[in-house]
């Protein structure tokens, strides 16, 4: 299929969204509750699979889907079509505090590989798959998983990163270690690996966990500085439920719940 070529602007700060404008007859894909607004003569299809193969019959919708369902997201996807005689827009939000990379797959050679919960929307015509890393430790320990997304095509997609994103460009044989949950994409010439971190006390007490990943040029990646597992987990630790401060109350400060002892060993006094 052919790819449309979009025209778009990335908006916002901390919780950015963007929006795409579509010419007569252009159409974008978008994840499934990822639209933020649209207008009123855009169309809305909700496809089975990624939207990439709607011609390779009943076998290439089950195969598109499938492709989704192992990488962890939804079965289906909305593509969004300009069925007018002007140009229209929609836009896609965020789904928390970050950075969206507009990627040019033309100009990375056709292929993305990123983690697989990073994909926000794409032009019509931009193929998602999965990428299978070929060590089996990178797939237990790699903290994003065994299965990464691909991304293929010669379009625009836009992929979403929490925090601060850094763009990294790694010369042939040049390594980075990273923490593993950190790394939202790199281009198909990058080395991924996972290594150890080397010593067991460093790997139990030092709240980096057990292994780093391992990229070697040369090619292009991109790193955020807040994975949502990490955000996660601390909002979660946070939790009244789960042993964090509460409120403090209104006679002199006293937190109840985790308790003021409990808050200066977690850290969380300032």
């Amino acid at each position: 299929m052919a790819m449309d070529v979009v025209d778009y602007e990335i908006k916002g700060a901390e919780m950015q969204f963007v929006e795409v404008e579509l010419d007569p007859g252009e159409a974008a894909v978008g994840e499934a509750g990822s639209m933020f607004f649209m207008d009123p003569g855009i169309g809305m299809d909700t496809v089975f699979g990624d939207g990439s193969a709607q011609t390779g019959g009943i076998f290439g919708k089950l195969l598109g889907a499938g492709k989704r369902l192992v990488t962890g997201e939804s079965l289906f996807t909305t593509v969004y079509s300009n069925n007018t005689g002007s140009k229209q827009r929609v836009a896609f939000a965020a789904p928390y505090p970050g950075k969206i990379l507009a990627m040019d797959l033309r100009q990375l050679g056709g292929l993305l590989i990123c983690q697989r919960d990073a994909f926000l929307c794409a032009a019509r015509g931009v193929s998602l798959g999965i990428a299978l890393q070929r060590k089996l430790s990178t797939g237990f320990f790699g903290g994003e998983g065994f299965i990464m997304q691909k991304l293929e095509g010669d379009g625009l997609a836009f992929v979403h990163a929490g925090g601060t994103v850094l763009k990294r460009e790694l010369a042939a044989g040049q390594t980075l270690l990273v923490d593993t949950g950190c790394v939202v994409a790199h281009t198909g010439s990058v080395n991924f690996e996972i290594q150890y971190v080397g010593k067991i006390k460093t790997a139990l007490f030092g709240g980096e966990g057990l292994f780093f990943a391992k990229l070697t040029g040369p090619g292009t990646i991109w790193l955020q500085s807040l994975p949502f597992s990490r955000l996660a987990s601390r909002v979660f630790a946070a939790a009244p439920q789960a042993g964090g401060r509460r409120e403090e109350s209104a006679l002199g400060g006293l937190v109840v719940g985790g308790g003021l002892l409990g808050g200066i060993l977690g850290g969380d006094r300032k």
